[in-house]
């Protein structure tokens, strides 16, 4: 897989890299990424994707752009309210990198065609905001043996975790909690949304060229009101719905 003058160019901090390089960049030429949720952390994730060059970009995202989303969602601009996400999002993303094939999909992820779409791709970054599609999501991704990079951010803290077989998702949340609320309701800094989802883009491009360590396993949570994070292991669950005995 060879490189234009344009691609040598635009990639050249990449290309020096030690732990990317020349091969490096051919992998994020080569990769497939679904993005679910063309929001708050899909938007900054999709445009880092575009700009480190993956090769082919999915977004999907049922919505419409509103006036409320443009606090937080980096992709969008006051023209485009009323306008389908994906659809805006896929524009801006070919203006940012030619390069890369963008796939706009203006659907609902869910349990009945989650597993159809997700075999298509090699990496998913699941940044949506309710649990029914977050499970979806996770049990294709176990199903089909992509690796997931998911994230979620609420008020001032935010997580991310890199789910690959086992431990999965569902091993960290088995159920939807009780108490589960939606940034609707308890609110986000809206920063918060390109720190984490810019670390959605960062494990991706790990997971891609297999520079470093991924978090694989592990969850990082970070708050933002006291510019603190950590690190944590995540436990298999030997009962797990999704990859334990319960499956």
């Amino acid at each position: 897989m060879s490189f234009s003058d344009d691609e040598v160019e635009r990639y050249a901090r990449h290309l020096v890299l030690r732990e990317i390089g020349g091969q490096g960049q051919q992998a994020l030429k080569g990769a497939r990424v679904l993005i679910v949720g063309a929001g708050g952390l899909g938007a900054p994730a999709a445009l880092y994707l575009a700009a480190a060059g993956v090769g082919h970009l999915g977004l999907i995202d049922p919505d419409i752009v509103s006036l409320s989303n443009l606090q937080r969602q980096v992709l969008y601009g006051g023209a485009d309210i009323d306008q389908v996400k994906v659809a805006v999002a896929g524009r801006r993303l070919a203006e940012i990198n030619p390069h890369v094939s963008i796939e706009p999909l203006p659907l609902t992820l869910a349990a009945d065609n989650a597993a159809e779409i997700v075999a298509k791709y090699d990496l998913v970054l699941d940044g949506c905001d309710n649990f029914e599609t977050r499970f979806a999501v996770n049990a294709a991704c176990v199903a089909h043996g992509k690796t997931l990079v998911s994230g979620a951010i609420g008020r001032w803290t935010g997580q991310v975790g890199v789910f690959a077989g086992r431990p999965c998702y569902r091993c960290l949340v088995p159920e939807t909690p009780p108490d589960a609320e939606t940034c609707s309701a308890v609110g986000v800094v809206g920063a918060l949304a390109g720190v984490i989802g810019s670390m959605m883009a960062l494990e991706a491009v790990k997971v891609i060229t297999d520079a470093g360590e991924a978090l694989t396993g592990r969850l990082l949570i970070y708050d933002g009101l006291a510019g603190e994070a950590r690190t944590v292991r995540i436990g298999a669950d030997p009962t797990c719905a999704v990859c334990g005995s319960g499956a």
